[in-house]
């Protein structure tokens, strides 16, 4: 059994951000890095609001038992 490259850039599994993906010009880079973005961003706005999209783009608020009332 032949062991992978472990720098295979096509292979997800394994696999974790690093700030050099926002350089590289892979798609699997670019959603890792795209991915990492986001997280961060919702990270530090401290979003509290769960929230989820329906298929016509339409954001559904999902409320909070016990925080809202």
């Amino acid at each position: 059994m032949n062991k992978k490259d472990k720098n295979d850039g096509t292979d997800i599994a394994g696999r974790y951000y690093e700030t050099e993906d926002y350089n590289r010009n892979d798609q699997l880079s670019s959603g890792l890095a795209t991915t990492h973005e986001q997280v961060s961003d919702a990270y530090m706005e401290g979003q509290a609001d769960a929230v989820i999209e329906d298929v016509v783009g339409v954001d559904i608020s999902i409320p909070r038992k016990g925080y809202d009332e």
